[in-house]
């Protein structure tokens, strides 16, 4: 995610959840119904103009686009098409390159046709002159034949439910219900935009490009994409990095399950932060009198949200607690997230916040105007494609219940939200196939960069997805917070994937970095 605040994305960031399960025969999950491989397969890519970027986001003028198109349905290769926009900044240098690297952002539901530029601004110049950069919208997002369940308001937010006052999931299930509703009506065709046929798509614009092997980076929820991938291509497969990890052994909700330890250990880091600041903020002098003054201030909020003044929008606990969970992924919006927590105690306490805690409000209420030619509601309808199209979820509205309230009780920080209950338990299609099941078959050709304190990938997960492809993947973790690893402070850990994308070198044993605190 990007370092600007916005409601509308405030809970996405955190999709970088989730995976599967089921075994891989030559290539394909067991049980599934044959992926054929036949059919018309693009040789080349049109490179040109790229599509309007949304109002007020940067592009690198080097960057040119183009598309690729792929089967809908890859069981049926010769029938229907949709189209997936890719992208290119031609960084390697005649005589040096050793192939293109692939990004992705993960979400999921972000879009990536950007990407190329911002790693640009961060990769040196050896990597560059060995790679060209290519991003791509996944299918169904951004400028990939964008799909819409037609849904409104912060849908976001809503398709990651905080329960209400007390912990009531009531007005959860009705919403949930109502969502699952309006995406039923393109559930036909959504049911085909999930993670193995994004990961083939990814196998098609290799071959758009023409090259034998492709490498990757991936981040959050593109690294289950980037696993899926090498699980499935492995001969196609070049250097992979994968950064801010989700467990391959957890299906969507045990992985989303793990939000809650995740916000344990993330946390703190930020209740430092205002505890040093406790002579402007008032928040409490040590991390753990700040985390009790969260704790009542979001328990207020869900009784009595409180409504900026000069806007219609009122802050909730669940806003407080999804921009929170938003901004601690990323350390240099700690300070920000603290002046944002005292306007709505502020706020809370009918008084006026200071202009620091204005000027955070302003950010975080600010509307974020689609690129042209893509629904509003696109990112959150591709978030649940992927959560409820790769897997099922138990339909037992007691059972969510339940586990909300359990672990409400252990983990009053997440509130019980990631154990809540999703538009997936009404979802009206079955997954067209069996979760992929990543394994350690291939050449030792990844590397996993994972950060201790990671409240949307915890540390768990990462650990996860080394046990799941085993001594094909080199693991470097990193004493640090926050869910981006590279260029966020540890040389050792830049210099250790430099080192892997440029000479293929990856750690023998696991390696612990150093990673500076907030």
């Amino acid at each position: 995610m990007g370092n600007t605040i916005r409601v509308r994305v405030v809970v996405a960031g955190a999709l970088t959840a989730v995976a599967g399960a089921g075994a891989v025969i030559g290539g394909q999950p067991a049980g599934a119904r044959t992926v054929a491989t036949t059919g018309p397969v693009q040789t080349s890519i049109k490179w040109g103009e790229c599509p309007e970027p949304a109002p007020g986001a940067k592009r690198d003028p080097r960057q040119t686009c183009g598309t690729v198109k792929v089967p809908l349905d890859y069981r049926r290769p010769g029938g229907q098409t949709i189209t997936v926009a890719v992208s290119r900044i031609a960084t390697a240098k005649h005589g040096k390159k050793r192939g293109d690297l692939l990004v992705n952002p993960g979400g999921p539901g972000l879009q990536g046709l950007d990407m190329p530029g911002q790693m640009a601004l961060t990769l040196p110049r050896g990597v560059l002159d060995s790679y060209d950069l290519i991003g791509f919208d996944a299918r169904g997002v951004g400028h990939s034949t964008p799909m819409s369940c037609g849904l409104s308001g912060d849908s976001l937010l809503t398709i990651f439910p905080y329960p209400g006052a007390g912990g009531s999931i009531e007005g959860n299930v009705t919403t949930a219900r109502a969502v699952a509703r309006q995406c039923a009506t393109i559930g036909d065709k959504l049911r085909f935009f999930n993670s193995a046929n994004t990961a083939r798509d990814m196998d098609r614009i290799r071959q758009a490009l023409g090259a034998r092997k492709i490498s990757y980076w991936g981040q959050s929820f593109g690294t289950y994409l980037g696993a899926v991938y090498a699980s499935l291509f492995p001969r196609n497969t070049d250097r992979m990095v994968l950064e801010g990890n989700v467990d391959p052994g957890k299906v969507w909700a045990k992985m989303l399950n793990t939000w809650n330890q995740g916000m344990n250990d993330r946390f703190p880091d930020a209740a430092r932060v205002a505890a040093a600041d406790d002579a402007e903020l008032g928040l409490g002098g040590t991390a753990g009198e700040v985390t009790d003054t969260f704790l009542a201030l979001a328990d207020r909020l869900d009784r009595k949200p409180a409504t900026m003044p000069g806007t219609p929008v009122a802050i909730s606990g669940a806003m407080l607690r999804g921009v929170t969970y938003q901004m601690l992924q990323r350390n240099e919006m700690l300070a920000p997230l603290t002046q944002f927590w005292k306007a709505a105690a502020d706020l809370s306490a009918g008084k006026t916040p200071a202009d620091a805690g204005v000027a955070v409000l302003r950010q975080i209420l600010a509307d974020t105007p689609a690129a042209k030619g893509v629904p509003a509601d696109n990112q959150a309808t591709m978030v649940l494609a992927m959560l409820c199209g790769d897997t099922t979820w138990s339909r037992e509205v007691d059972s969510y219940a339940d586990a909300t309230a359990a672990a409400r009780a252990k983990y009053p920080l997440s509130a019980g939200m990631p154990n809540n209950i999703l538009p997936c338990a009404f979802w009206s299609q079955k997954p067209i196939e069996p979760v992929v099941k990543v394994t350690s078959h291939g050449s030792r050709n990844i590397l996993i960069l994972q950060n201790r304190r990671d409240n949307a990938t915890p540390w768990a997960a990462g650990r996860g997805m080394h046990r799941a492809l085993g001594d094909r993947a080199g693991f470097l973790g990193v004493e640090h917070g926050g869910h981006f690893v590279y260029g966020t402070g540890s040389t050792c850990a830049d210099k250790a994937t430099v080192a892997f994308l440029i000479k293929g070198t990856l750690p023998a044993k696991d390696v612990s970095c150093a990673g500076p605190r907030p």
